[in-house]
């Protein structure tokens, strides 16, 4: 008797079930909205004069705990110059095979040069081509924006671009610079300390 009772009990789950509405997503057609701070491929940014924000220090890949990034940094010269600072990473590499999507490397990177997008379609029959390059990783460029190699088109040296004097590259970015930190004493004016 119990094990027809334990059957119809069975049989109960199942029917009920049968009748609710289907949730199906209609997937790739009518992909689902991710949300805003969702973690996807990863964005290599630039200046508002199109030189890198990545400076080649390859502190992302040593917080990656999948071993996923792999950077080889390189000096910049004044004929060829790609970032601010005095280096660049002549290579940058993602292997999306390996890549956790934590976002360490994005915490780790003192320039926030890496971001993550909302794109998640990275899926490929070949591994060779989940590892993305650093041209496949770099924001494209936008109007107002130079292909490096170029000189700094916003300052004199690397602490104006990274200070925050970036919002009019008519002006001098020294004189803003010196109002908004003082990089000695470590503290911002509005502190009061």
């Amino acid at each position: 008797m119990g094990e027809l009772l334990d059957s119809v009990k069975g049989f109960g789950v199942t029917f009920s079930h049968m009748f609710r509405k289907v949730v199906t997503s209609e997937y790739p057609e009518r992909p689902e909205p991710v949300a805003p701070r969702y973690h996807g491929r990863h964005i290599l940014n630039r200046h508002p004069d199109g030189l890198e924000k990545c400076i080649g220090c390859e502190l992302c890949a040593w917080a990656c705990p999948a071993d996923a990034i792999y950077v080889e940094g390189a000096d910049n010269t004044e004929q060829e110059r790609y970032s601010p600072g005095e280096r660049y990473a002549k290579d940058y590499q993602i292997n999306y095979a390996r890549c956790i999507f934590c976002g360490l490397c994005l915490e780790a990177c003192p320039t926030r040069s890496l971001t993550m997008s909302n794109e998640y379609e990275l899926a490929s029959d070949d591994r060779r081509e989940l590892i993305f390059t650093k041209e496949q990783l770099l924001a494209p460029l936008l109007p107002g924006m130079e292909q490096p190699p170029h000189p700094m088109r916003l300052g004199d040296d690397e602490k104006d671009y990274y200070v925050g004097a970036l919002t009019n590259p008519g002006t001098s970015a020294g004189a803003e610079t010196a109002e908004t930190f003082d990089h000695k004493a470590g503290e911002r004016p509005e502190d009061g300390s």
